[in-house]
């Protein structure tokens, strides 16, 4: 599994991919695909690209999710 460094992950942007079963998936500028439940939302509003770091929480949990 490749070493994935979160602060590298969230300096950039992330790019919206598609959305399936409920839930979001963005892309980080290093290539790494992440899933964002709606369940987990709230009332946010997701723009089809936005700064990394508005969605650390979600790639901390995918992250978590690897090991």
């Amino acid at each position: 599994m490749p070493d994935y460094n979160i602060k590298e992950m969230v300096q950039g942007k992330v790019r919206f991919q598609f959305f399936r079963d409920n839930t979001l998936y963005y892309k980080t500028e290093n290539g790494v695909t992440f899933p964002v439940p709606i369940h987990d939302t709230g009332t946010a509003t997701f723009l089809a690209e936005d700064k990394g770091i508005l969605f650390m929480r979600w790639i901390r949990k995918f992250l978590e999710s690897l090991d």
